[in-house]
């Protein structure tokens, strides 16, 4: 698909992932006047009416947009989380298949798998089991969306492709405590506890579980080759293929920000999914997508970007 001509909307154009996105679409040549960023405050995905709004005349829908968070969040709000991901999908699915929309991009979720799904994922066992109980609402509503995009595509020929990104990282993240993903958080504490001059450093869990970790930029990157590339049924994981513990990420990022002081593990604290891995082939042999950026250089931007940027967040 040339996307030069097209009208496209970003749901969640205005957040972290949603600015890379837009950024991507500029480089695959389309002009940005056709570009149309939701934002919040503006159309509530919630309500019937703003996602007719939403598609109106448009050709292409990218939505990423999603109420998301942490382990913490995920325990304090499972009802919010799976009511507002579901209503803001599912409406938006039938809204831009009644309109005339050519091609619907969804970008869901990792905690869509199950909690025991053999290493690395592959997009056939999504089926396989129950998701990890904290994120289950979750994952469980945002996948039910990959089931609608295929009835879709099978009663009315609707074009919907889903695509299942790891967990992101990168300049521009949400640093918010109450609601950030592990590396932010991260990042967040560490530089509070150097700049309270704190020799400890509590963790939640036990530093066993693995994790796998993609560039915001790369994540773009592929959101934007499906777009152009594919037109499959199938779900399909965008990631970089390569794991590692919480307690190497912990120390790693010790490392980039200099802080030399002792890790305490709060083993009393929820742990998430034990193991967390994707296979990437099918994206390299459909859209010929494969990762770039040099996991420890992303660390490092990152960080560099919420000392900058981020700090007063």
């Amino acid at each position: 698909m040339n996307l030069a001509s097209k009208r496209i909307v970003v749901t969640g154009g205005a957040g972290f992932l949603g600015q890379q996105v837009i950024a991507q679409l500029h480089q695959a040549g389309v002009d940005p006047a056709k570009i149309t960023v939701l934002r919040s405050r503006e159309y509530d995905l919630r309500q019937w009416d703003a996602c007719e709004r939403a598609v109106a005349q448009q050709d292409i829908v990218i939505h990423l947009a999603a109420h998301v968070g942490g382990i913490g969040l995920n325990r304090e709000k499972p009802a919010e989380l799976f009511y507002d991901n579901l209503m803001m999908g599912t409406q938006l699915i039938h809204a831009a298949y009644q309109a005339g929309v050519e091609k619907f991009v969804c970008v869901g979720t990792i905690c869509a798998y199950p909690k025991f799904t053999p290493i690395p994922f592959k997009e056939d066992d999504l089926w396989n089991g129950y998701p990890e109980e904290t994120n289950a609402p979750y994952g469980i509503a945002k996948k039910a969306l990959l089931v609608q995009l295929q009835a879709y595509r099978d009663q009315y020929g609707f074009d919907g492709i889903y695509l299942l990104p790891v967990n992101l990282y990168g300049p521009q993240d949400n640093f918010d405590p109450r609601s950030s993903h592990v590396i932010p958080a991260l990042i967040r504490k560490v530089y509070e506890a150097q700049q309270a001059g704190q020799t400890q450093l509590a963790v939640w869990g036990d530093g066993s579980p693995t994790r796998e970790f993609l560039y915001s930029e790369d994540a773009a990157r592929g959101i934007v080759m499906a777009t152009q590339h594919y037109s499959g049924a199938e779900p399909v994981n965008l990631g970089t293929g390569q794991e590692i513990t919480i307690r190497t990420l912990v120390e790693t990022i010790c490392e980039v920000m200099g802080f030399t002081g002792t890790l305490v593990w709060e083993t009393d604290k929820p742990n998430g999914q034990p193991r967390r891995c994707l296979d990437v082939e099918r994206a390299r042999q459909a859209f010929g997508f494969e990762a770039q950026m040099d996991f420890r250089q992303g660390l490092q931007n990152t960080v560099d970007w919420y000392r900058r940027y981020g700090v007063s967040s």
